[in-house]
Parts: C-alpha cells; sequence; structure tokens
C-alpha cells in the first residue's frame, strides 16, 4: 500500500509506466540480492561478435569472459581466462597459458582450442569488435599448442593489443557448433548465451528489461549478487526519480541537472569523473547535401559550440576527433562559432542562398541530446538552413546506419573508449572499415585509412605521436562531424552499491562481477 501511494500524483504516474513489470519481479525476489540499472539503451544482440554499443558491452562483460579484463584508475590490464603471458621482442608473438578453473556456463572446460575457435569466428564474420584485431590477426596465426596454451603470431606489431583483448570473448564451440545452421551460429547467439560469465539471462524483453541471474558455480569469486535487472528507462527525469526512491540502484544514463538535483540527496553517492569519451554529430559525407564539404564546414563554424557546452554541464569542448589523453593534439586547430565564416563556406558551397533542409535523428528520452539538436537547430537558422529533428530508439538508429541513404544528415555518436589507446577513437570512428556502423556510418577517407593502419602498428611512442598529429589536422580539414564535448562520465548509485571501482573505459556498462549489496 505504501509503494501505491508514492506513486500517486503526475510525477509518480510517469514513474508507474516507466517501471511496469519492475515492481513485481522485484517484489517476487525478496531475500536475493539484486541489483537494479536503469538505462535508457536497450539490448539489440546477445551475440559476443556481432554485438555493441554500451548496452550490448554491459551484457557481453557479464555473461562471457575475455582473456584478460580492464580494472582500475588509470585502466590496467589484468589476468582473466588467461593466468599469464609473454610477448617476443618484436611484438609479434603472444602466448596465453589458461587458467585451470574456468568454467562454461554448462560446466566444461574453457580451452585453448576454444579461445582460437572464437577468435577465428570473430574474424570470419567481421562484425562487432571485429575491427579491433582485423588486418592485425590472422586465422592461420592462432594456435592452440595444448589444452591450456594459445599462440597468436600478429600479422604486424600492435601496440595496443592486449588493451582489445578484454572485447574479445570466448565462447563455447562445441554449443555453437550444434546450433550452428547456416548464418554461423548468428541466429542463435543473437537470444542465447554460449559464455563463461558470472551471470546468465533468465528473461529478457525488448523495450522493458533484461534480467540477470548468478550461474550455480561461477568459476571465479566475486560480489554477492544473486543478479542484477537492466531495466529500460527511455527518460532520464524518471531514471533520477527511481534512483533516489531507491527503486533503482544504479542510473547511468542522467544529465548534468539530474546530477545536480542528487546532490546532497540521503543515500545516492555521485560519480563525477573524466573518461575516454568524446560526444560528436556526425554528418553524412556521401550522401545528401552534406557531401558537400564547404557546407560541412559552413555549418561547423556557424555551430554554437558555447550553447553546447552551456547545456552540457560538466564537460570541456573537443579539440578535434581525439580525447585528452590519448595522443590528442591541445594546439590543434578547429572551428569555432564563426557567422562570417560560415557565409562564406555557404557561398562556395552548392547552396549559396541556404533553403537547405536537413534531418537529425538522436536518442528518444536523452535529454542531452535532445538539447544539442536544438544548438544545431538554432545556429544552422542563421545561415538559412532548416532542420527536422526525429528522436528514435537506439536499435533503429544503428539499423539506419547500414547505408548512406539510410543514414540521417547528422547522427549523434558518444564514443566511450573500450581501451586506453588513441587507435580506440580513431580506427573506430575514421576507418573506412567501420562504414555502415553507428561509430562511423559513412565517412572515409583513403589517406586517413593509411595513417590510422600506419599508427596502429608504431610501437615507438614518438613515432605514434607524429602520425596521431596528422591524422587529427587531416580529419579536422576534412569536416566529417561537429566536433563537440567531452563530458565527465554521470553515474549516481545508491550508497548500498559495494565494490564498485570506477574505471575510465566502458564505464557506464556496468561490470556486475565484484558488486555487492548491503
Amino acid at each position: 500500500m505504501q509503494r501505491r501511494r508514492l506513486l500517486k500524483g503526475a510525477a509518480g504516474s510517469a514513474l508507474a509506466v516507466s517501471t511496469a513489470g519492475l515492481s513485481g519481479l522485484a517484489l517476487a525476489q525478496q531475500g536475493k540480492k539484486i541489483l537494479v540499472i536503469a538505462s535508457n539503451q536497450d539490448i539489440p544482440n546477445f551475440d559476443p561478435h556481432i554485438a555493441t554499443g554500451y548496452s550490448a558491452s554491459m551484457l557481453l562483460r557479464n555473461t562471457y569472459d575475455g582473456l584478460v579484463r580492464v580494472e582500475g584508475n588509470p585502466p590496467k590490464v589484468v589476468p582473466h581466462l588467461a593466468a599469464s603471458w609473454t610477448v617476443s621482442p618484436d611484438g609479434l608473438e603472444y602466448v596465453f597459458k589458461l587458467g585451470t578453473s574456468a568454467r562454461f556456463q554448462d560446466g566444461t572446460p574453457v580451452t585453448a582450442n576454444a579461445v582460437a575457435y572464437s577468435f577465428r569466428r570473430t574474424l570470419r564474420l567481421a562484425k562487432g569488435n571485429a575491427w579491433m584485431i582485423a588486418g592485425v590477426v590472422d586465422p592461420n596465426g592462432i594456435e592452440a599448442t595444448d589444452v591450456q596454451t594459445v599462440k597468436f603470431k600478429l600479422l604486424k606489431p600492435f601496440a595496443p593489443f592486449l588493451s582489445v583483448l578484454p572485447w574479445q570473448f570466448i565462447v563455447n564451440p562445441v554449443l555453437v557448433e550444434t546450433n550452428k545452421g547456416a548464418d554461423d551460429g548468428q541466429e542463435f547467439l543473437r537470444k542465447n548465451l554460449a559464455g563463461s560469465g558470472r551471470f546468465k539471462i533468465k528473461r529478457a524483453e525488448q523495450g522493458n528489461l533484461y534480467e540477470f541471474e548468478r550461474v550455480a558455480q561461477p568459476w571465479r569469486d566475486g560480489g554477492n549478487l544473486d543478479g542484477a535487472i537492466w531495466k529500460i528507462v527511455r527518460e532520464t527525469s524518471s531514471q533520477r526519480l527511481m534512483l533516489a526512491r531507491g527503486e533503482a540502484h544504479i542510473a547511468v544514463d542522467l544529465t548534468s541537472e539530474d546530477m545536480d538535483a542528487l546532490k546532497d540527496r540521503p543515500g545516492v553517492v555521485r560519480i563525477l569523473e573524466p573518461e575516454f569519451r568524446t560526444f560528436s554529430i556526425k554528418m553524412n559525407t556521401q550522401n545528401g547535401p552534406l557531401a558537400d564539404i564547404n557546407l560541412r564546414k559552413a555549418v561547423s563554424h556557424a555551430f554554437n559550440y558555447q550553447g553546447m557546452l552551456d547545456a552540457a554541464g560538466y564537460a570541456e569542448l573537443m579539440v578535434g576527433p581525439l580525447p585528452p589523453g590519448l595522443m590528442s593534439d591541445p594546439k590543434l586547430k578547429v572551428p569555432r562559432t564563426d557567422l562570417e565564416a560560415a557565409k562564406a563556406y555557404m557561398a562556395k558551397s552548392k547552396y549559396p542562398n541556404g533553403g537547405v533542409k536537413l534531418t537529425m535523428v538522436h536518442v528518444t528520452g536523452l535529454e542531452q541530446q535532445r538539447q544539442w539538436s536544438l544548438v544545431l537547430l538554432d545556429s544552422l537558422k542563421k545561415i538559412g538552413i532548416e532542420l527536422e529533428i526525429k528522436p528514435m530508439v537506439w536499435p533503429d538508429m544503428v539499423a539506419s546506419t547500414k547505408t548512406p541513404a539510410t543514414t540521417a544528415d547528422f547522427f549523434p555518436v558518444y564514443q566511450t573508449g573500450n581501451y586506453a589507446d588513441a587507435d580506440n577513437v580513431a580506427y573506430a570512428a575514421y576507418h573506412s572499415s567501420r562504414n555502415g556502423n553507428w561509430q562511423n556510418p559513412v565517412y572515409k577517407n583513403p589517406k586517413v585509412d593509411a595513417l590510422i593502419e600506419k599508427g596502429r602498428g608504431e610501437i615507438d611512442p614518438k613515432k605514434r605521436m607524429a602520425i596521431y598529429n596528422e591524422f587529427q589536422k587531416m580529419v579536422v580539414d576534412d569536416a566529417p562531424d561537429i566536433f563537440g564535448v567531452l563530458e565527465k562520465r554521470r553515474i549516481a548509485m545508491r550508497d548500498t552499491v559495494l565494490g564498485f571501482i570506477f574505471t575510465p573505459v566502458a564505464s557506464n556498462a556496468i561490470d556486475l562481477q565484484k558488486l555487492s549489496l548491503k
């Protein structure tokens, strides 16, 4: 009765809608340690070699395992499936020794053959996180030398090799082969698990919630959680209310205003930390009016950067494509608001008199993106460009990036570092092999590709810095993005959550492994 009274009123009614199906589930699990996470992003796919995005990363890192994990701040690579490893002096050969205790969720041991199978499948499908190792690892260069030893002979030196391995997940080859079908197990793994992680999926309701349950005998120690619920809550204000009322333990999509509202709130802990995370508005360089570089440069100079920063709250402006700490050039010259320059570029474009109508999409319920869309709308009016703003759910946004024709003129992207290296942002966001993916829907430039590939393979730090300086200048000159803001990560949680350690990579893809509830 008390819970029902709390949900009365306008705000309560909105919250009641957002938590439909959750209260009954929570009440049914009284006595268990069930962590509730509020997020506005659905989980479109369970396949560890296809799925991307922070929501998918959250599911995968808790239901599957990699050879290593990333932990701490600053982030460090630590053993996981691999108990130890060695690296040859030339950086071309890595040998991993697996621990003896790792088990898949069906109880069978994780072997070197399973590791080799998983990497080969990743490379074969060439989707998901395959970009991290494509052109670096060859299927013929992976060898299981015994049951617990796997050797990688790289095609070329790759500076961040260890750093990408937490996101190369190992599948149970017997289970995948049994359900291989005609698509290499993609249909099966889309909705089923074949992992060794501490948690399995008990319940999945697209657009509503995903319930995690701890496996009966996890192979490694962790926190006291019996399970967790990834609850889809589109409005950040509703996430904040759920957290304040104790109906969620963690909220991962809060705005600066939400964080301000939670300041000094009893029982709430705010996490406000810098991380390797950029927000840019990508322009469709291959289809429509923005294929015109002069129009893109006009937009870049017309944009109200201070207005974006004011709406961002805990943030600073980007200086080019790379975040600080990842070989960024703080002296790089980037566009800032300059209407005279914008009009001069308009005069050089195919649309000197304006009259252009463009479209921007953003994630439904993500208030921050909606506000930035309005900043862009007001900015474009000053150079005679009309903007249509379309909110979309994340899976539909991802699907829209498959071709230039279906990609919006403006596509907002949070690029959160999965590993602490310039290659993470450079390759994912600007290499043409990523076209048709939300991280880089359409941008392509062969000279930029060559620099990115050169930077990946260079081990000497000074030479790498020179390569990435040239890369940054070339990208800025192409004007494929409105280089936006570097936000601090904003996460809030109840003080009943124990064991959380902030890591500036994939920090909103909550790692359940060591968390506990008191």
